[in-house]
């Protein structure tokens, strides 16, 4: 048996990519085939999703971070999202892959990181499934990002930060930082296989294609969707819902 100290060091310090000044990386992480999503400065690599280029009434590079622009009062599906939204997508895509980043709310701020995202998929259902939803919006795994205490889907266990979004809830693990500090994320997809890891400790873990998941997604706003939840190569997103959120230090290496 493990003793409960030596297993939080080990969940804690599991596959972690050094620590490094923002936007960059350090030799040992090169060397580990990591490599940055976003250089501290340009978008470079990144586009709307749908767009050809990126929505810049959406989104800016200030001070070293990708800043999602609060959209302020405009027309809104049911969930919150804008009508016509403004997901952020990487020009590439990713099939097996750890992706580390860095981010923080304002208050009552909702955003999200998604993956296994396919462009063409998202376009052909409006980004929103059952919703009837917005525009240029991705649809994909989601890791959640919220001000956990002031918005409205903090009262749903997966709807909270750094839940599989509207399927798996974090567990007891979770340490969340304060609304205005930065929260460093995970997420390892590799197989079948999935897990989101918040400020060190791993808070959700997954299998594709089990019962138990199976169950889950039937269960969720992703029912109706046909694909949603098979296995691709896809693109990794930045969402939009309307809020200003900060984003810094995305690296990806592939498995």
């Amino acid at each position: 048996m493990i003793a409960p100290v030596l297993l939080l060091l080990l969940q804690t310090t599991a596959a972690h990519p050094s620590s490094s000044p923002p936007n960059q990386l350090t030799g040992a992480e090169r060397a580990a085939g990591w490599r940055l999503l976003f250089d501290g400065q340009s978008l470079t690599g990144w586009r709307g999703i749908g767009y050809d280029s990126v929505p810049t009434a959406h989104w800016i590079v200030q001070n070293g971070t990708i800043k999602k622009i609060a959209s302020g009062d405009v027309p809104r599906v049911a969930d919150g999202r804008p009508l016509v939204g403004g997901d952020l997508m990487t020009v590439d895509s990713f099939a097996n892959f750890e992706l580390s980043f860095e981010w923080k709310v304002t208050p009552g701020a909702n955003s999200g990181v998604k993956y296994n995202v396919s462009e063409a998929m998202s376009m052909a259902q409006g980004g929103a499934g059952t919703n009837g939803g917005p525009t240029h919006s991705a649809l994909g795994f989601e890791y959640q990002i919220l001000d956990d205490d002031r918005h409205e889907d903090g009262k749903l266990p997966s709807h909270r930060a750094g839940a599989l979004y509207d399927l798996i809830a974090p567990n007891a693990a979770k340490r969340l930082h304060p609304v205005g500090e930065w929260n460093e994320s995970r997420v390892i997809f590799r197989g079948k296989h999935g897990e989101h890891w918040l400020n060190g400790l791993k808070v959700v873990e997954f299998e594709l294609g089990t019962a138990q998941m199976d169950s889950l997604l039937a269960k969720s706003k992703y029912h109706s969707i046909a694909g949603f939840g098979d296995r691709r190569n896809g693109h990794i997103v930045l969402q939009d819902h309307g809020d200003e959120v900060y984003f810094r230090s995305i690296k990806v290496r592939e498995l």
